[in-house]
């Protein structure tokens, strides 16, 4: 018989299958792995979870086996909403939402905020698979420049009033794919940009938690309020597995939509994981947990900038991290990312080549490097071989 699929499984968008191959060569144990962002399991916390998940199905076995609601585990949402008002922003456990990790999030709003040839505003280089899922349903999709400090106001401006996109997706910490953060200035002049505007602020924040070195920064819903929807995730700090992310939604309107959408396509996330999460959040201290995956991450990042510096040609330029995972290198004029990518791969290195983060650009010359995932030894050993193979393509040049 003939199938007739929808138009939106049939997208061959670049980010799909540039995942799909970086997914396939990552499950090769004989290459070194820069491409991904993925956290480092020596940091899980595997023991904790094991008796948290005893005590679940010792103290509430049943209520973790039913059924639950579409907006998630109270104590968890009361757990999210505290953290944020450590911080300054004022929520309540009824703002947040509940979602199968930080993807389910943007397809959420995504689903809810857009329809076919609706105009949407995105970073220019910005997350791949953010750009994959707003793909689904058919948006004009703008970009605006990302600098040192964050999106260029006077495009940001300019898109805003030519367009008056549904919503503006950045990622203000440590960024991906570039791992740059916004400055205080920055923040306020894109929150000035945006207000008496019909634009929501859509703020992914997976990194935020993973700041080594530098100052915390306030995040956007601080200045915007209910126009700033934001997105975070306990992938990158408890478990990437469990896929528990969450919605920060003060506008009730919104969110009431954003619930009922999520009731219609899963009915409500794993209330089980919920409550183991929930049940190691009550007993463990998350900070402490935090601090030592920070302490990791900053050593990790260090030794790859040290070995960067060492080794690569003095033409090759890359952000210094202030947290997260990620380092965005630019190769010297003349060369792509594609062309080393291919190189390296074949010298035992993955790394992520820039052109798929990107909406329209292609034969870049940036790629992203992934040190949260690597030993000290792997670095430094796939560095020194990204190093020989850029010189050898500036020899070929």
């Amino acid at each position: 018989m003939k199938v007739s699929f929808a138009k939106r499984v049939m997208i061959q968008d670049f980010q799909g299958e540039f995942v799909k191959k970086m997914l396939k060569s990552a499950t090769s144990p004989d290459l070194i792995p820069f491409s991904g962002g993925i956290p480092n399991p020596i940091s899980f916390p595997v023991e904790e979870m094991e008796k948290a998940a005893e005590a679940v199905l010792e103290k509430n076995g049943v209520l973790a086996l039913q059924y639950s609601t579409a907006q998630g585990y109270l104590p968890l949402r009361e757990f999210i909403a505290k953290r944020y008002e450590k911080k300054g922003t004022h929520v309540t456990a009824e703002d947040i939402l509940i979602t199968n990790g930080s993807q389910q999030a943007l397809d959420i709003i995504a689903a809810t905020l857009t329809d076919p040839q609706d105009d949407i505003l995105v970073e220019d280089p910005s997350y791949l698979a953010a750009l994959q899922t707003f793909h689904l349903y058919f948006p004009n999709i703008h970009t605006v420049e990302l600098e040192q400090d964050g999106a260029n106001i006077q495009e940001l401006q300019s898109i805003l009033k030519k367009h008056n996109p549904k919503f503006f997706y950045m990622i203000p910490d440590f960024q991906n794919p570039t791992g740059l953060t916004y400055t205080l200035e920055k923040r306020e002049k894109v929150a000035q940009a945006l207000k008496g505007t019909d634009t929501f602020l859509v703020e992914d924040s997976p990194y935020g938690e993973l700041r080594f070195k530098g100052k915390q920064q306030p995040c956007l819903h601080s200045f915007l309020g209910e126009q700033c929807i934001m997105v975070g995730s306990f992938s990158k700090t408890i478990s990437p597995g469990m896929r528990l992310g969450w919605i920060l939604c003060t506008h009730k309107e919104l969110r009431e939509k954003m619930v009922e959408y999520k009731q219609l396509v899963d009915m409500h996330t794993n209330i089980f994981g919920q409550m183991i999460l929930s049940e190691y959040l009550a007993h463990n201290d998350y900070d402490k947990h935090i601090e030592k995956i920070k302490e990791l991450y900053r050593h990790q990042a260090e030794t790859m900038i040290r070995e960067m510096k060492a080794h690569f040609p003095s033409s090759v330029s890359y952000t210094d991290p202030e947290g997260g995972m990620f380092i965005w290198v630019t190769l010297p004029e003349g060369m792509t990312s594609i062309q080393l990518t291919q190189r390296a791969e074949k010298a035992g290195v993955l790394i992520a080549a820039g052109d798929p983060f990107y909406e329209t650009k292609r034969n870049v010359r940036t790629f992203r490097l992934n040190y949260s995932n690597s030993s000290d030894e792997v670095i430094v050993k796939g560095i020194r071989i990204l190093a020989d193979e850029i010189r050898k393509m500036q020899e070929e040049k």
